[in-house]
């Protein structure tokens, strides 16, 4: 079965998210597991737990995943943002494990001008130091592709396979593949040849066995513009038949397709995840 999917709201609590997903026609969905814009948020009740767990099961939602939220950076320099973000991020992978919610995506970090190299070992090691202080047992960390906008970091295959190669626990990291990234990145994926072999070089540096979920979005940005700029399928500078490529990827068949693409309604006044979804659906062979 395909997994198609969307970002969606948690305004009023996480345990509206499941029937919000349904409601677009998500078999999957992926959620803030609070205010991202925010550092800290109240404990999750006992009640919304129960709730969101019982609507998952009651909604036919197959596959959940956390997002991490914006202000977030394990690489930072300056020691009180940093802190923040270890404490925030910490907190976070607490929250997935409360909900049951097997992965949590995370853009790796920024180093704000002090070298790729010392931004990636300070990932590392926060990502190390995270875990033992979470006291987590299952959440699996994904490494999110990056654009490479500003200081991003992550926006080589190689970048997110160096830090994979200094943390601790392997078993507890993976991979989020976003479309949209790559393209701006520098990835081509607008032609057949070209997918194939940006998979290729994925397969060779990252392994797609380590690949659990893709963020399917087009690009408002040129290729290796490194401008991190969304669109709906079909809209933007990739165009809707190389989600094709993804989608009917036979190594792919069992990973969540999650739309990041812009929210609101299109000309013909229903919701635009419905209408990316069903693009997506439309591209199945």
């Amino acid at each position: 079965m395909p997994f198609f999917g969307a970002h969606i709201s948690i305004a009023g609590g996480v345990h509206f998210a499941p029937e919000r997903g349904y409601k677009v026609g998500c078999n999957a969905i992926q959620l803030f597991t609070k205010n991202a814009r925010q550092w800290k948020a109240s404990p999750l009740k006992e009640e919304e737990i129960i709730n969101f767990k019982e609507d998952i099961l009651r909604f036919k939602i197959y596959k959940v995943i956390a997002h991490d939220g914006y202000l977030i950076n394990l690489a930072a320099p300056d020691d009180r943002i940093f802190s923040k973000s270890f404490e925030s991020f910490t907190f976070e992978l607490r929250r997935a494990e409360l909900l049951d919610i097997p992965y949590l995506v995370m853009h790796p970090g920024s180093h704000l001008g002090k070298g790729e190299d010392y931004g990636i070992k300070k990932i590392a090691k926060s990502l190390n130091e995270s875990l033992l202080e979470s006291e987590t047992k299952k959440v699996k960390i994904l490494l999110e592709t990056t654009a490479g906008q500003g200081t991003n970091l992550g926006y080589t295959f190689e970048q997110i396979r160096d830090i994979i190669d200094m943390v601790d626990k392997k078993d507890r990291f993976g991979i989020c593949l976003d479309t949209a990234h790559i393209f701006a990145a520098g990835y081509d994926i607008r032609s057949r040849e070209a997918y194939e072999e940006t998979m290729e070089k994925f397969d060779k540096i990252l392994g797609i066995s380590n690949l659990f979920v893709i963020h399917t979005n087009d690009s408002k940005s040129e290729l290796g513009s490194h401008v991190d700029r969304h669109e709906h399928i079909g809209f933007g500078k990739i165009g809707k038949d190389p989600f094709s490529f993804f989608i009917n990827d036979p190594r792919l068949k069992d990973l969540p397709f999650i739309l990041e693409t812009p929210k609101g309604r299109s000309p013909d006044g229903r919701d635009w995840d419905i209408v990316n979804l069903e693009t997506l659906r439309n591209l199945q062979q």
